[in-house]
């Protein structure tokens, strides 16, 4: 059972991270639709428009309230995330919030923040209408991707990233839903681990895919992170409380290699260095998202 202040920045937290990931699904489906699709475009649009609303109500009560090691986990916004998101709204004319970004690099932590009566409540409300919201999401994800896959619709997303969107939005609404019934989200370790394993492998095939012909060391390099979470997937799936322990530790480790890969491509597309279909916000998400799970893991090794 959540004691009130763990619930409160548990759900900030979580609301701060999954927030920005599903405003930027919105941002990646819209660049990827065909102006014959501008109804399915202005959807997307408005979506986004609404999580960046949620974003901004959930950094004004975070401040002082969320944990260091979330500040410093660069899982909210990294030193790349502001730039990545001026140049694709400069390349394709989608409006992104800046401020966001700006605001969310100057959050803080305080170690003695005492939670004042009101905002449990408050950060119960704002988790009800981020459900509505994910629930929204999941259908107009759901609904694009049924067109492709029934050749009503072309897209530059492969179904199989449409599908990856889908998952995100759901264990975001999971995690959302356990927190309003004082549960503790991710808690299943191997489960959580799981889940993450396989967005990590996905991450290294998306990029892969998304590679220039040319690019064959970087295309390699994917390539070979992409067999390497296959394989810490399936070791994953079978493993046991006998040697969660030492699962962990190498789901850590191939994480924090990722990690400074991803890191090394956004700042090769950021400086145009490196020739693929991929938008620089787009590398930027997924290395927070590589950074979100270092930190679990973390967590879940400091407590064993």
């Amino acid at each position: 059972m959540l004691i009130e202040k763990k619930f409160v920045q548990m759900s900030l937290e979580l609301n701060l991270f999954f927030a920005r990931i599903m405003k930027e699904h919105m941002i990646f489906m819209e660049a990827g639709l065909l102006i014959k699709n501008s109804n399915l475009i202005l959807e997307a649009d408005q979506l986004k428009k609404s999580f960046e609303e949620l974003l901004e109500e959930t950094i004004e009560l975070s401040n002082g309230v969320i944990s260091q090691a979330a500040v410093d986990s660069r899982e909210f916004v990294t030193p790349y995330t502001l730039k990545a998101e001026n140049t694709v709204e400069s390349l394709t004319g989608i409006c992104i919030n800046q401020n966001l970004t700006l605001k969310e690099l100057e959050l803080k932590s305080k170690p003695d923040f005492n939670c004042p009566p009101d905002l449990e409540e408050h950060v119960f409300q704002l988790n009800n209408r981020a459900i509505n919201l994910i629930v929204e999401i999941i259908n107009f994800k759901e609904t694009v991707l049924s067109q492709v896959e029934n050749c009503k619709l072309f897209t530059f997303i492969y179904p199989d990233m449409q599908e990856h969107l889908i998952e995100e939005a759901k264990f975001y609404l999971k995690n959302l839903i356990d927190l309003q019934e004082r549960k503790i989200p991710e808690r299943d370790v191997l489960r959580t681990e799981v889940f993450w394993d396989h967005i990590m492998g996905d991450h290294a095939e998306f990029i892969r895919g998304l590679l220039d012909p040319t690019e064959k060391d970087l295309f390699n390099r994917a390539n070979d992170f992409a067999i390497l979470f296959e394989k810490l997937l399936e070791e994953t799936e079978n493993a046991t409380k006998g040697n969660i322990i030492k699962v962990t530790k190498k789901n850590l480790e191939a994480t924090k290699e990722i990690a400074m890969f991803k890191s090394s491509a956004t700042e090769g597309l950021l400086a145009c260095k490196i020739k693929s279909l991929i938008n620089p916000l787009l590398a930027d998400h997924v290395l927070r998202e590589a950074n979100r799970y270092i930190r679990v893991l973390k967590a879940y090794l400091k407590n064993y």
